[in-house]
């Protein structure tokens, strides 16, 4: 009875952990080259086992929304056409909006001497307000200071000291009020997390959302690694490469 007791206890608690876990949408216009709207167009990111995916309006646009945080590759299918291997990038509690995207059917990637133009004016918006400082896996490796949490997390914003017996102070707070987020845990101390397990780290200096309550200092929210976010990188080098996947 114990051990049934202490499984479902695990899986609860497991459940709640995910309920946590940092989420973004994704949104954007499909249009095919006449400027014209591409109407019921499917628009789907893959993700291991998952699939995320919504159909384009009558005005051609599109909003996946409570994707995971993370780098993908957003796809486009209208008949029998697909537009494959577009670069989006989901922030944590916002969205990553595309613009404009002109539907060219019939290719999975590019081949040969091509040039590529974008826009390059996304918004990404944190619970509809301004964008919060955010460093994602990438710009944490290249980071000088990745081996100090509290060093990284004084380099994303001007608003943040560290005092001399080691303690973060945020702009209007006393010292140590603050809390950290690992994985939807609530934590008073980030302990030794490691840089390298880090894959999105996010830091709010004012104007707390509601979830976030405990504290009137600062928030600073870690999502860790998962194997999936280690095979999209993967994918993402095998595709700058040239190289099938």
């Amino acid at each position: 009875m114990k051990k049934l007791i202490m499984i479902a206890a695990v899986l609860l608690s497991a459940g709640q952990l995910m309920a946590q876990q940092a989420l973004g949408d994704v949104m954007g216009i499909v249009l095919d080259a006449k400027k014209l709207p591409v109407v019921d167009a499917h628009v789907f990111i893959d993700d291991g086992m998952n699939r995320y995916q919504v159909k384009t309006n009558l005005d051609g646009k599109f909003k996946i929304a409570a994707i995971p945080a993370g780098s993908y590759m957003l796809n486009i299918r209208q008949l029998k056409d697909t537009m494959s291997h577009i670069a989006v990038n989901v922030p944590m509690n916002g969205f990553d909006n595309l613009g404009e995207i002109e539907f060219i059917g019939g290719y999975s990637q590019l081949e040969g001497d091509v040039v590529v133009t974008a826009k390059l004016d996304r918004v990404r918006l944190i619970n509809g307000n301004l964008p919060k400082a955010e460093l994602t896996a990438e710009e944490i490796g290249r980071s000088p200071v990745k081996f100090d949490i509290k060093k990284m997390v004084i380099s994303m914003s001007s608003d943040v000291r560290q005092t001399e017996d080691g303690e973060l102070v945020f702009r209007g707070a006393r010292k140590g009020d603050m809390i950290y987020i690992i994985d939807g845990v609530k934590t008073r101390n980030a302990g030794s997390v490691p840089s390298v397990s880090i894959g999105r780290m996010q830091l709010y200096t004012g104007g707390l959302p509601a979830k976030y309550g405990d504290t009137l200092g600062g928030v600073v929210v870690m999502e860790s690694k998962s194997y999936f976010d280690l095979y999209r990188a993967w994918q993402s080098e095998q595709l700058k490469a040239g190289k099938d996947i």
